[in-house]
């Protein structure tokens, strides 16, 4: 008989792995992100750093590394097990903190910030999260993870220039290499092992399926977004420091502006974000979210000179990329077929990587050769391009995703148990992956025949 468990609370195992993991990513991020608001100005004392074109890519270096080994990380954890590719990962990304902490040009720094990259561990760490974690809970397991890489970028705005201050950049480096190795401590001693490990397709990335999410339009344009949203993010932290600090503000009080900027930001994204999933209005949010984001590169392009237009344009891009960011994987979800969630996401994640690199090398090339305004000029493009391709985006159905344990059966009688399923009121989509013993449903959040679905898996 199939094991039925649809207690919408979280074990205390599965606590403890959701929190253990979250704590990984946000370690590791948190060392990642506490360079962004310093580096540019650390990286002028450096020899080589007065180059902007290599600042660029000593800043995007480590997306490119990312985005290459991310998806043979997470496989590789299938084969030989999912705490030694997490902590061989995080050793390789300590190792690649201490290199660019003992730079002593510009040239050593980017070797070590591709270092950083190679320790590619996230789809490892959600295909970990997916074998501690029953599916009625995956989705807010998940959730505690994207949270938390959020809450490590917000302090690392403000964290970073204070901290430089005192240990300098050479110090955050080396305290992001001590924070990966504290990571590696919470792997071997708080996350449980998984009793066994195995694919999952909302989870992880499968090449079988990539085809088909590579040329699905509607995903296309999201991992466009997401391409163009962290490209502009990584070009903008070449120059926004160093304008700063030309408009007057000393590079430890840089802090002031990020604090307020991003405190602003979060009471405005919260209600936006809650309008559009209460009220099914997500593409008019997003939509203005982007349009929004558009109208913030505008305003540092034409006020990258004077102290408050950087601060009020950094209000703006803030409170557009917060929704941006908790919109665009919720879009990706519901937009996905849900037998290719993983993969959708896997791609989405790895486009990402790319922006960052691709932003970082770009912002230092214009920054270098055309100036400041070209950088922000560069991002009004890739907004623009963006706002108009997601004008003709399909508004994603007002479903949520469902999922549950049903025990592995033969393949005929999987088809079966889907078709029932599909057949049940508010049912917008259902898969049997019958290997796995998982069912997939997207279901209306209007309401759905759960007492049917509760019936058909105690009777599979």
């Amino acid at each position: 008989m199939a094991h039925l468990d649809l207690s919408e609370r979280m074990t205390r195992a599965e606590k403890r792995a959701a929190s253990g993991l979250a704590a990984i990513f946000g370690l590791r991020m948190l060392g990642m992100f506490l360079i962004l608001p310093v580096f540019a100005l650390y990286a002028e004392h450096l020899p080589g750093g007065d180059n902007h074109t290599l600042v660029g890519l000593a800043l995007g270096m480590y997306g490119l590394t990312q985005a290459l080994l991310m998806l043979p990380f997470g496989m590789a954890s299938d084969r030989i097990g999912r705490k030694k590719v997490i902590i061989f990962g995080l050793i390789v990304f300590a190792l690649g903190s201490f290199v660019a902490a003992a730079a002593t040009d510009i040239a050593w720094t980017i070797v070590g910030r591709a270092l950083q990259g190679a320790g590619a561990i996230s789809a490892a760490v959600t295909a970990m999260l997916a074998d501690l974690t029953r599916e009625e809970h995956r989705t807010k397991a998940m959730a505690m993870i994207g949270s938390t890489i959020g809450i490590a970028f917000a302090v690392s705005l403000v964290a970073g220039p204070a901290l430089a201050r005192v240990i300098g950049v050479p110090g955050l480096f080396a305290l992001t290499g001590v924070l990966a190795l504290a990571a590696i401590w919470v792997v071997k001693v708080w996350v449980p092992d998984p009793a066994v490990s195995h694919f999952h397709a909302d989870a992880q990335a499968d090449p079988a399926g990539l085809r088909d999410v590579l040329t699905n339009g509607q995903l296309l344009r999201l991992d466009f977004g997401i391409f163009a949203l962290h490209a502009a993010q990584m070009a903008m932290f070449v120059v926004v420091p160093v304008a700063l600090k030309d408009s007057g503000l000393a590079p430890d009080h840089h802090w002031a502006v990020y604090l307020p900027v991003l405190l602003g930001s979060f009471a405005l994204m919260v209600p936006a974000i809650i309008y559009g999933e209460k009220h099914h209005r997500l593409k008019p949010v997003f939509l203005g979210a982007v349009a929004l984001m558009l109208a913030a590169q505008i305003g540092l392009a034409l006020g990258i000179a004077h102290f408050w237009g950087i601060v009020w344009a950094l209000f703006a891009y803030f409170v557009a990329f917060n929704i941006l960011e908790a919109s665009l994987p919720s879009l990706i979800s519901k937009l996905a077929p849900a037998s290719a969630k993983g993969t959708a996401m896997g791609v989405y994640n790895t486009t990402q990587a790319f922006g960052l690199f691709f932003g970082g090398a770009a912002g230092g090339w214009l920054a270098q050769h055309h100036g400041f305004a070209a950088v922000f000029g560069f991002c009004v493009a890739l907004m623009a391009v963006w706002l108009v391709a997601a004008l003709s985006m399909t508004p994603p159905p007002a479903v949520k995703t469902r999922m549950f344990h049903v025990g592995a059966m033969p393949a005929d009688q999987a088809a079966l148990l889907k078709a029932q399923m599909a057949a049940l009121a508010g049912v917008v989509e259902a898969t049997v992956l019958a290997e796995e013993g998982v069912a997939l449903l997207k279901v209306s959040v209007r309401g759905w025949d759960e007492a049917g679905l509760r019936s058909l898996i105690e009777a599979a």
